[in-house]
Parts: structure tokens; sequence; C-alpha cells
């Protein structure tokens, strides 16, 4: 009998020990859970971050599609620009001109307006300075138009520039 005694108490208390692990076992696996919480938490925030970079890329490819075509018909643009000055043909070519411009603002394409604007270096490009009575770095005409899709210059506006008034 004592030997069954022994057998029982030696069963009791391994009994005890896995008694006695079974919280710190419970507080392994509530961290590793959390752990593995964090970590989905952080992929899935990675992957949302991704998912917008990429949609960005993808919209700025899509830009600059539209600016690599847009600047191929610029020459275009500019002809028609000069056919509008003469009155004759500006009768013929006016209709399609004016499909080509709406075509332009269907991509996002718009002319600068910039006679009587301030002089920026980074949208205008300066050809020649001129005393007016304009304040100076006032933009007195426009030699080339500028073009522009959304924030992005598709064509500097070539321009003349007040220098103020001679002294």
């Amino acid at each position: 009998m004592l030997l069954s005694e022994v057998k029982a108490v030696k069963k009791k208390e391994k009994q005890a020990e896995k008694e006695k692990k079974k919280p710190d076992l419970l507080k392994e696996k509530e961290e590793k859970i959390t752990e593995l919480t964090n970590l989905v938490k952080r992929v899935q925030a990675d992957f949302e971050n991704y998912k917008k970079r990429v949609e960005k890329e993808q919209k700025e490819f899509v830009t600059l599609g539209k600016i690599l075509v847009i600047k191929r018909l610029l020459t275009l643009i500019d002809s028609f620009d000069e056919a509008m000055k003469d009155e004759e043909s500006a009768e013929i070519v006016e209709p399609l001109y004016k499909q080509l411009l709406t075509t332009l603002s269907d991509f996002g394409c718009s002319c600068m307006n910039v006679v009587g604007k301030k002089f920026d270096p980074y949208i205008h490009e300066c050809i020649c300075e001129e005393a007016s009575d304009k304040p100076k770095g006032t933009i007195l005409d426009e030699i080339q138009k500028g073009y522009m899709i959304n924030d992005f210059i598709v064509r500097h506006a070539k321009v003349k520039v007040s220098k103020g008034k001679e002294a």
C-alpha cells in the first residue's frame, strides 16, 4: 500500500503543478493573442497605406499620360490660335478649335489666364520686360499660352512682364 500511496501523492503533486502552470500558460496564450492581434492590425494598416499609395500613383500615371498627349497637341493648338487671328480663317476653323478646346477641358486641361496677374517663375516664363504704369512684376502680355492639368503644368506661359515705371 505504501507504494500506491506514493504514486497517488506524486500524481496529486503533478496535478497540482499543472494547476499552478495553468494561469502562467493562460497568461502566455493571452499575450500571444495580443501580440498576433497587434501584428494583424499593423499588417492591415500597412495594406491600407499601400492601397492608397498605389491608387495615388495610378492617378499620377494617368495624369502624366494626359500631359504627354496634350504636349503633342500644343503645336496644333498654337496653329489654331494663329488661324483665329485672321478673320477669314477664324470663321472656318473656329468650330474645330472650340471642339478641340472642349476635348482638352474634358481631360482636365485648362489654359492659363495670366495677363494682369503677378509673375510667378514656377508657372510663367518671362520672355521680355517692359516699362509700364503697371506695378513691377505684373504680366503685361501673353506671348504663348500656358496650359495646366489640375496642378501639373503642361506648358509654362511665355509672357511679357512690367518692370515698373521708367525713372
